[in-house]
């Protein structure tokens, strides 16, 4: 079942303008990134959007799901103004599990969206192979980035 986040209560978050943003969903391969980010882009250049784009999949046929060489992801730069590459630091990452989160992590600009996928962290992926420096149940993004959870 789908759960929809509530906003987090406090200080009215600002909004800021950009001429341009940087966009990449990052999953499991066989989760769909490629099809979210095509539909992205579909929309996005139906909005009269500059953009480019950037697929990323593993060379691996089927890469065990949870791996670090399994992550597949779909990167954009849209905008109005003149878009000419895929952008290099994300200003949104939409993690769709641990390894996908471990890998893109760093990608992500200081102050960037972090959007991820809370019921991909459990005991069992959150200890082995994708983090495993992790030993909870907590997913390891307020203590990386210094944020704070909203449910």
């Amino acid at each position: 079942m789908a759960q929809i986040a509530t906003p987090a209560t406090g200080a009215e978050k600002s909004r800021k303008a950009l001429d341009r943003a940087v966009i990449r969903f990052a999953g499991d391969s066989g989760d769909g990134m490629q099809l979210t980010g095509e539909q992205f882009t579909t929309e996005s250049a139906w909005a009269g959007n500059d953009l480019a784009t950037l697929p990323n999949f593993p060379a691996e046929i089927r890469a065990p799901a949870g791996t670090l060489f399994g992550v597949s992801s779909f990167q954009l730069q849209f905008g109005s103004q003149r878009v000419y590459t895929p952008g290099d630091r994300l200003d949104c990452l939409v993690a769709m599990n641990p390894a996908a989160l471990k890998v893109h992590l760093s990608d992500l600009k200081t102050g960037g969206l972090l959007i991820v996928n809370t019921q991909a962290f459990d005991k069992r992926t959150s200890t082995r192979r994708a983090t495993p420096r992790i030993r909870s149940t907590t997913p390891p993004w307020p203590s990386a980035i210094g944020c704070t959870r909203s449910t």
